[in-house]
């Protein structure tokens, strides 16, 4: 499937993107004004249900959905399916895999507190910033959580949910997530 008009319409949303970069279906990128969302070299995006094996939900999301969202992704980084949610900071680091319907989110989506809850009170919405370094590979149906830092060579188990820091080259599992092995 030709991509290239679909490229046209992401400059035009003004997100920028490298060389080769490759679409494998349709995603949904979405940014607000004065959000800023980087696509690094080489990234490939799998959006079809037939582009990876593993059975995709959907196609992959990228949102930088406040006027201060930053999403940067790296070079050589391969998503699948994924959603990628940002109020604040997301980062991705270079030779990043993202396996099939991820998650990664930035914020809570709606305020914690009853009453700004049921207000729709979007200023109240919980963000932290995101970083993922390099080298990472995140198992698929896995979840991020705000705030969450992954130091290079991190490898997530498939399905698991995770909040906090981890070390580089952990071997991270469950829900919640911690650290099984050192590689």
């Amino acid at each position: 499937m030709n991509s290239n008009w679909f490229k046209l319409l992401m400059k035009s949303m003004k997100i920028k993107f490298g060389k080769s970069l490759l679409l494998k279906g349709i995603p949904v990128i979405f940014s607000r004004s004065g959000a800023n969302i980087i696509i690094g070299d080489n990234v490939t995006i799998k959006s079809s249900f037939i582009s990876n094996l593993v059975g995709l939900y959907q196609r992959t999301i990228i949102v930088a959905r406040t006027s201060e969202a930053k999403i940067h992704i790296g070079n050589n980084v391969g998503i699948s399916g994924a959603t990628i949610y940002s109020r604040k900071s997301i980062t991705i680091g270079d030779n990043t895999l993202i396996g099939g319907n991820v998650k990664i989110l930035d914020n809570d989506f709606h305020p914690i507190e009853i009453e700004a809850r049921n207000a729709d009170i979007k200023e109240k919405i919980r963000a932290k910033p995101i970083i993922i370094g390099e080298n990472c590979f995140i198992g698929c149906n896995s979840i991020i959580l705000k705030g969450t830092v992954l130091g290079d060579g991190c490898v997530v188990g498939a399905g698991a949910v995770v909040s906090g820091k981890f070390e580089e080259n952990c071997i991270i599992i469950g829900n919640p997530a911690r650290v099984i092995k050192k590689i």
